[in-house]
């Protein structure tokens, strides 16, 4: 990450399956007040092959999404992720997490920006519409069966197999159909390391057929990544919902093949929704998540699959999990606290990379203090000449509290915030300067990552 401006996270992250949603200290997420004791974060061993699979039947065509969430203030510096919710809300979680999917390595942010995309196979001039993705819901919205659920979606789960640190299929994890042209979402971590040394990367559908798979484009800030198979299986698309309609208390249901135990299966419900989770391994930075929290047991193998709601549409791909330490094998599981990406980003971000290869997050041209622990707001810690900031009036020691009508509680909160919005939107920044409270209007810019 840079220290500049960017709300947002130019590197990769990490393709360790294990990479934690924390600092490089091995703390991270802790409320601003009601800590828990601290605990070492540890990567979960290799997933062993294995397959999930998430069917959604086909429906109406998808249309593409109207601007929505997405964040953007990038930390001056790597430190301590910590949640932008105040600290009453946290009697329970303590340290937050290992992605969950692959063993994965780091790739740097140099390789990606030179990470070619332009005229990549697989690339959809019409975006999500044209490759044929759909949103109707498969099951009645008064379903209440997860066995429905699941019947209707594992036959749209995949496994991803990628090569990690020079070993074929080193780094496993899930995916879904996204579309009728022969594309997958994954996370990026799961393929990260595969595409920074040009290592295979394959998908396995539901039979145990394998199918070569290319990657059409990335998102290391969003960690998500599109797939493309050509002459690949013919498999029904899942649905796309959207999490905006989630509450807390909704049931739903996570796909993938955690610990490689193929077309696995597991519900909970919604815990928490606007979690700001930040995933990162050891002595790096990655992406900032706006997560769906769910108690749904998610485990290492399970990264990149989808979450879904009773009436069959996904609403989230899973991410991270939770965990309060490893076992002296390596292996860190499940505690009951896991994070997807809401679908709503994940649209947005694939149909962008189906157009032109490349996915692009909002930045204002500040950079944030992420290890202030006062729980009073993001401090700026510097402003870019030029930047959209420094045009709309931000200046270095500003205190941002809100953005739009969400309260920053400190600098993870306000990266998660701009990236709730999109490239080009005016949004509305409360900002403390001195005794005074000012509002400001920044129009946020646009960088590829």
């Amino acid at each position: 990450m840079e220290s500049q401006d960017r709300v947002s996270d130019d590197h990769p992250s990490p393709g360790d399956d294990t990479a934690p949603l924390t600092s490089s200290d091995g703390v991270s997420w802790l409320p601003p007040r009601e800590q828990q004791p601290l605990h070492q974060w540890a990567p979960p061993g290799p997933a062993p092959v294995g397959e999930p699979y998430d069917t959604i039947s086909t429906g109406r065509p998808y249309q593409p999404p109207a601007p929505t969430r997405s964040h953007g203030v990038q930390p001056a510096t790597p430190t301590p992720a910590r949640s932008g919710v105040p600290g009453w809300l946290w009697p329970m979680v303590s340290v937050l997490a290992l992605v969950v999917g692959v063993i994965g390595g780091m790739v740097g942010g140099a390789a990606y920006e030179n990470w070619h995309t332009s005229s990549r196979e697989g690339q959809v001039g019409g975006g999500l519409a044209d490759a044929g993705a759909v949103s109707q819901a498969p099951l009645p919205a008064g379903n209440h069966s997860v066995a429905s659920v699941a019947q209707q979606l594992l036959p749209s789960t995949i496994q991803v197999l990628a090569q990690y640190q020079g070993k074929k299929d080193g780094a496993t994890g899930s995916g879904f159909v996204l579309d009728r042209s022969g594309h997958y979402i994954t996370n990026n971590h799961v393929v990260a390391d595969a595409v920074s040394h040009d290592g295979p990367i394959e998908i396995v559908d539901q039979n145990g057929d394998t199918f070569p798979a290319t990657v059409v484009g990335r998102s290391p800030t969003y960690d998500l990544a599109v797939l493309y198979v050509k002459n690949g299986p013919t498999l029904p698309p899942a649905s796309l919902g959207t999490a905006g309609v989630l509450r807390v208390g909704d049931q739903v249901v996570a796909f993938g093949s955690p610990l490689g135990l193929s077309s696995t299966v597991t519900s909970g419900i919604v815990s928490a929704l606007n979690r700001p989770v930040t995933t990162s391994d050891t002595g790096s930075t990655s992406s900032y998540i706006n997560a769906v929290q769910t108690d749904a047991a998610i485990n290492p193998g399970n990264s990149g699959g989808p979450l879904v709601d009773l009436s069959g549409r996904v609403v989230g791909v899973n991410s991270a999990i939770a965990t309060t330490g490893s076992s002296g094998t390596g292996e860190a599981g499940n505690i009951g606290v896991g994070f997807a990406i809401p679908i709503d980003q994940v649209k947005i971000t694939a149909d962008q990379i189906l157009r032109t290869g490349r996915a692009r997050y909002p930045v204002i041209g500040a950079s944030v203090d992420t290890g202030d622990a006062t729980d009073s707001g993001a401090k700026i810690l510097g402003v870019t000449s030029g930047s959209p900031a420094a045009s709309a009036g931000l200046k270095k020691g500003d205190v941002v509290t809100e953005v739009e009508s969400d309260k920053v509680a400190d600098g993870i909160a306000l990266i998660v915030a701009i990236r709730a919005h999109q490239p080009g939107e005016t949004v509305r920044f409360t900002v403390r300067r001195g005794g005074n409270v000012l509002q400001l209007r920044i129009t946020l810019g646009s960088q590829v990552g």
